[in-house]
């Protein structure tokens, strides 16, 4: 299996689609059916890694203030405690110390793309949390520990948000920022050309980056599919363009 970064942006993306929903669906499509998928998202975050294992787990609708039918969203897929379990193995082994979590449901970062991805919700799904303390090398250190799965028919899929600005989000603007344009360009540049080192120290040397990321967390997921991806992977580009003026849709398959 590959891996795979998805910007998830803003919740209405569940039924919303822009560009970027109809193009996830077709490379879920064309890649290999998967025997699971692993979604770590930075809508569960925790002071150490936690590992789903629920059989059937729960939509969650972590997000206030939209419009009711998004509430009335279910994601149906199966959990896959076999693999969970295999996560929780391969973390223990690297010193992670992670705890079990049988209740955990599925939170937005990973249901609203998974919409997209797999519509059918056929494929089984579990997560990893993203600890709270984790910085750009850790995150690269969590998807290589967790890349192993991946000789199993794992997915690795990290959501989160090529830019995420929320303080500049305009809803009914539809006109890129500048500066969210050149960060998403530089990063597909980097991407492109299989500079793991760039991608890995991004949020320093990238034009506008801590104006793009004001907060780490929608970016780490981003060095989580880049570390289960070979050392040499390049990536290929899944056009999202620019959602509500900030929220770059792009994602990536290494």
């Amino acid at each position: 299996m590959t891996s795979l970064f998805v910007s998830h942006g803003a919740p209405t993306f569940a039924l919303e689609p822009g560009l970027a929903g109809p193009a996830l669906t077709r490379l879920g499509q064309q890649l290999p059916r998967p025997a699971a998928v692993l979604v770590v998202s930075p809508h569960w975050m925790t002071p150490e890694v936690r590992v789903g294992l629920a059989e059937t787990p729960a939509t969650i609708h972590d997000f206030n203030g939209f419009e009711p039918a998004l509430y009335e969203l279910e994601y149906t897929a199966p959990g896959h405690p076999a693999f969970a379990r295999m996560a929780l193995s391969l973390l223990e082994d690297a010193g992670w110390k992670p705890v079990a979590d049988a209740q955990r449901g599925l939170d937005h970062g990973a249901w609203v793309p998974l919409r997209h991805l797999y519509p059918d919700a056929s494929v089984p799904v579990f997560q990893v949390s993203l600890p709270d303390w984790l910085d750009s090398h850790s995150a690269w250190r969590l998807g290589q520990t967790l890349a192993p799965l991946e000789k199993e028919g794992v997915l690795i899929v990290g959501s989160g948000s090529l830019t995420h600005n929320l303080y500049e989000v305009r809803w009914r603007d539809e006109q890129a920022s500048e500066y969210a344009r050149d960060f998403s360009h530089w990063i597909r540049e980097a991407a492109i050309a299989g500079d793991h080192e760039r991608l890995v120290n991004a949020l320093t040397l990238a034009p506008h980056a801590r104006r793009a990321h004001p907060t780490v967390e929608h970016f780490l997921p981003l060095l989580v599919a880049l570390g289960a991806a070979d050392s040499n992977a390049r990536a290929t580009v899944i056009e999202g363009g620019i959602e509500h003026g900030v929220l770059s849709m792009d994602s990536f398959v290494f």
